[in-house]
C-alpha cells in the first residue's frame, strides 16, 4: 500500500488530504452526509492509485535496433515493441526512450490506450552525427489515470547497443607493389622469376566466369581451377593512425582526428577489397586489428575498432620498434616534431616502403593542438625515403589517396601534396 501511495500526484495528495479534512469536520459537526463526501473524496485517489500501479505491472517491451551498425550521418530505425499483459487495460501510458545527445533527441510517444494482452509498435530513427558505442535506453514508461491523480514510472528495456562507425570513402587504385612489404615495384618481382607459378589459381566456384578456367592447374590436380586476378599477398599492408589529441585538431565530426579515422577505415575497407592483408596500429605500435594468417578478413572487425577507439592523450609518438613489422607501412598522421618523426624514422629500412599522409592541421580551425607548419615534417620525411602526402579538408579523400599512390610509385621521394594536385 505504501508503494501505491507514493505514486500519488500533487492533486491527489491534496484530494486525500481534503477528504480527511472533511471527515474530520464531519464527526466534529455531526453532518453525516459531508462524511459520506468525504468517504468518496479519500476512496477515489486510494482506489486509482492500486489500479495504476497494478497497470504498470503488466507492461512488457523489447527494442529492436536495425542495422546494429551504422556509419556516421547514416540512419537506424528503432522499433519499440510495447505489451500490455495485465488484465487491465492501460490507459494514459507516456512512453520515452533514452537517447545520447550524439543521436539526435529523446523520442516520446503517448499512447492513449492499449487494450489488455495486446500490444503496440512505435518507431523513430536516429542519425548518428559521431562516432562510437552508442547507448540507446532505458525504455521508461509513465502510467498516470485520466484524473491526474497517480502517476508510476516504470523501466520497460535496458540499453542496447548502437555501434556508429567512421564513415568510409570509396577509393581507387593502390600503390605500386602494394601488399608486398618492399620498396620494389610489385610488377618487376612477380615478373623476376622467383619460383613461383606465374598464375595465381583457386578452387571453382558456383558462377565464377569458365573463361577463367586454368586448365594447367585443373589437369594437374584433377580439380577445376580458376586465374584470380589479384596479386596473392606477400608480407601484407600495416596502416597507423595517429590519434593523439595534442596532434589534432578541431571539434566533434569536423575534426582533424574524425578525418584520419576515416581515412584509415577507407584504406583498410580498399586494400581488403583488392585481397591485402592489412594491420592497423596506433601511434605507439599498438595493434588494434590483425588480420589472420589464412587469409582472411574481416572489415567488421577494423570499424569497430575504429569505432570505439578514444582520442589518446599522449603528446608524443613513441613506437618501441618498427610499426610496420618489416612490412610496407602506411602512417596517418597529424601535427608532429622532428623529434617525434625522428623515432618513427629510425625504426624503418630505407628499402622498405614508407608512406606518410601528413594532415595540415592548420586547415582543421581551433583546437588543443598546435598550429604546426607541416613542410619541415614533410621535408624530413622525404629526406628519409618515405612517400609524403599533404591532407587537407577541402580535398576530396580519394584525391589524397590517389596522390598517395603516386607518391608510393615514385623513386625519388618527391613529395606529392595532397592540396595542389
Amino acid at each position: 500500500m505504501r508503494g501505491a501511495l507514493s505514486g500519488l500526484t500533487t492533486r491527489g495528495r491534496c484530494l486525500l488530504a481534503a477528504g480527511l479534512a472533511a471527515a474530520l469536520c464531519s464527526l466534529i459537526l455531526n453532518e453525516r452526509d459531508l462524511l459520506r463526501v468525504s468517504v468518496f473524496v479519500v476512496a477515489l485517489p486510494l482506489l486509482v492509485c492500486g489500479l495504476t500501479a497494478a497497470t504498470r505491472v503488466g507492461l512488457r517491451a523489447q527494442r529492436h535496433i536495425t542495422p546494429a551498425r551504422v556509419p556516421v550521418g547514416g540512419r537506424a530505425e528503432v522499433a519499440l515493441d510495447v505489451r500490455s499483459t495485465g488484465r487491465l487495460p492501460t490507459v494514459g501510458l507516456l512512453v520515452s526512450d533514452g537517447v545520447p545527445y550524439a543521436l539526435g533527441g529523446k523520442p516520446r510517444f503517448l499512447i492513449e490506450r492499449l487494450p489488455r494482452h495486446s500490444g503496440t509498435r512505435l518507431r523513430y530513427t536516429v542519425r548518428p552525427a559521431l562516432r562510437g558505442i552508442q547507448q540507446l535506453g532505458p525504455l521508461m514508461a509513465t502510467v498516470t489515470d485520466p484524473f491526474g491523480l497517480a502517476e508510476f514510472e516504470r523501466e520497460l528495456a535496458r540499453t542496447s547497443r548502437l555501434v556508429v562507425v567512421p564513415r568510409v570513402f570509396p577509393l581507387t587504385s593502390v600503390p605500386g607493389g602494394s601488399g608486398l612489404g618492399s620498396g620494389d615495384d610489385g610488377s618487376n618481382r612477380l615478373s623476376a622469376g622467383q619460383g613461383e607459378d606465374d598464375a595465381v589459381v583457386r578452387p571453382y566456384r558456383q558462377g565464377d566466369d569458365l573463361r577463367k578456367v586454368h586448365w594447367r592447374s585443373t589437369a594437374k590436380r584433377d580439380e577445376m581451377m580458376v586465374r584470380v586476378e589479384e596479386s596473392p599477398w606477400r608480407g601484407g599492408t600495416t596502416v597507423l593512425l595517429d590519434h593523439r589529441a595534442p596532434g589534432h585538431r578541431g571539434s566533434g565530426a569536423d575534426s582533424s582526428l574524425e578525418w584520419a579515422v576515416s581515412f584509415a577505415a577507407s584504406a583498410c575497407v580498399h586494400l581488403h577489397r583488392y585481397g591485402h592483408q592489412v594491420r592497423l596500429v596506433t601511434e605507439t605500435g599498438g595493434v588494434l586489428v590483425s588480420d589472420a594468417g589464412d587469409g582472411s578478413h574481416s572489415d567488421t572487425a577494423v570499424l569497430d575498432a575504429l569505432a570505439a577507439l578514444q582520442p589518446s592523450h599522449q603528446r608524443e609518438i613513441a613506437c618501441p620498434a618498427d610499426p610496420g613489422g618489416g612490412q610496407e607501412l602506411i602512417a596517418v598522421l597529424g601535427s608532429a616534431t622532428p623529434e617525434d618523426l625522428g623515432r618513427l624514422i629510425r625504426h624503418r629500412t630505407r628499402g622498405t616502403r614508407s608512406l606518410a599522409v601528413l594532415l595540415d592541421t592548420r586547415a582543421w580551425g581551433a583546437g588543443e593542438g598546435p598550429a604546426v607548419d607541416p613542410t619541415a615534417a614533410a621535408a624530413l620525411l622525404t629526406g628519409a625515403g618515405w612517400g609524403v602526402t599533404l591532407a587537407r579538408p577541402d580535398v576530396p579523400m580519394n584525391r589524397v589517396w590517389a596522390n598517395v599512390c603516386r607518391s608510393g610509385s615514385r623513386r625519388d621521394g618527391t613529395m606529392i601534396a595532397g592540396a595542389g594536385t
